[in-house]
């Protein structure tokens, strides 16, 4: 379901989005303007995860390469 609702922009920016919604057949000033603000939101959902994921590995870092070690010396051997 699609919501009505009011934002304030610039001249220019508008503009710009005239011309840019001109240059992708059949969008809308609304539809580049959502694709605009999803692309936006979406990377910043992936930037959150990746300070999670930075996060957890930092906190497990000594565990991690403890592990890693023990792999890599056990790989030697086998060489």
């Amino acid at each position: 379901m699609k919501v009505k609702t009011s934002i304030t922009l610039s001249e220019k920016t508008l503009s710009l989005i005239d011309i840019f919604s001109k240059d992708i057949k059949g969008k809308s000033r609304s539809e580049l303007i959502e694709a605009a603000i999803l692309a936006f939101i979406r990377d910043k959902q992936k930037q959150r995860r990746d300070e999670e994921d930075l996060k957890l590995i930092t906190k497990h870092a000594k565990q991690l390469n403890e592990e890693a070690d023990d792999a890599l010396s056990y790989q030697q051997g086998i060489w």
